[in-house]
């Protein structure tokens, strides 16, 4: 109980401050297109996808970014760092908005979050099939885990799969060179902590289903599977990060898997860079892979627009 306690209080708590310096002046926005085209060049020896999205004298620089880079994986974000120090601006990830009273309502209601209604268990509303197979990764684990909610045995199931928390990821390095080099940014835009709460409240556990389907798969696949993806994202094979379990767990669970969510996010992404390609100069924006690549994300919808973009496959073969 206590570990999913602090797991759904930390995530409630995404009131990142905004970028230090985001009050200072960057680098001139005038620089010419020879300027321009050797940060593109840097940015893209990166081992990390990014694409390049231009409209005149202007260039966006999307980053996909995932989580769970352990600080001992090697994937050259040094030219990311520099691509990054030599932009005009930074655009970064939505950032949650909760006050004090959304706290307090999700430590009163943590027992409706945490619990399956009561007289219910898993099996109430998991496939056969499923249940069977969530058997055998709980073996070790009791017989109270039956009553517990989806959502927090997702946060198990993602555990066992080897997740790590983030430590040298794509938003580190493009966060901590910014800093260093005082460059302005913004995040693309907010989620309100009132929102994410209600919908812990008061979906219905068959919602977290599928969450729970791709999250088993994660955990059957275990570190290995957990590398698999890391190692998908380095070598730019984005079409295999997208499949990968644990990266569909990650999508599917909450929060990411509220249903109103993950279409918000994209549309301030759209936004933002379109508002970005308004601006001369080079702007850099680092956003979830996912959000950038799925099918009906950022990327299908600027090239519908018929936006330029120059950088790695995303779509299926």
């Amino acid at each position: 109980m206590k570990r999913v306690l602090a797991g759904l209080t930390a995530l409630i708590l995404l009131t990142a401050p905004l970028s230090a310096g985001a009050q200072d002046a960057g680098p001139d926005p005038t620089a010419g297109t020879d300027r321009v085209d050797d940060i593109v060049v840097v940015a893209r020896r990166a081992g990390a996808p990014m694409w390049t999205v231009t409209r005149g004298d202007s260039t966006v620089i999307l980053v996909g970014a995932i989580s769970g880079v352990p600080r001992d994986f090697a994937w050259r974000p040094e030219a990311l760092q520099a691509a990054t120090s030599r932009s005009q601006r930074v655009l970064y990830p939505t950032v949650g908005r909760a006050s004090m009273s959304d706290v307090l309502r999700l430590l009163w209601r943590i027992r409706t979050i945490t619990t399956l209604p009561e007289g219910t268990t898993t099996a109430d509303y998991l496939p056969a099939d499923l249940q069977a197979r969530l058997e055998v990764l709980m073996a070790d684990e009791g017989d109270r885990w039956r009553s517990r909610s989806l959502v927090s045995i997702g946060f198990d199931l993602m555990q066992m799969a080897g997740r790590e928390r983030s430590g040298s990821g794509a938003d580190d390095v493009v966060r901590r060179a910014a800093r260093q080099a005082r460059l302005p940014g913004e995040p693309v835009g907010f989620v309100r902590g009132d929102e994410m709460v209600e919908g812990l409240i008061s979906d219905p556990p068959a919602q977290y289903v599928p969450c729970i389907a791709v999250a088993i798969a994660a955990a059957e696949a275990g570190p290995d599977g957990a590398m698999a993806r890391l190692e998908a994202w380095r070598s730019l094979r984005v079409a295999d990060v997208l499949a990968n379990p644990l990266d569909q767990a990650l999508n599917l669970c909450w929060p990411s898997g509220d249903p109103e969510i993950a279409p918000a996010l994209r549309e301030q992404w759209r936004v933002a860079t379109q508002t970005a390609l308004a601006q001369p100069g080079v702007t850099m924006g680092v956003a979830s892979l996912r959000l950038l690549a799925e099918p009906g994300g950022v990327l299908d919808q600027l090239e519908a627009e018929g936006a330029d973009i120059l950088g790695p496959d995303w779509k299926p073969s």
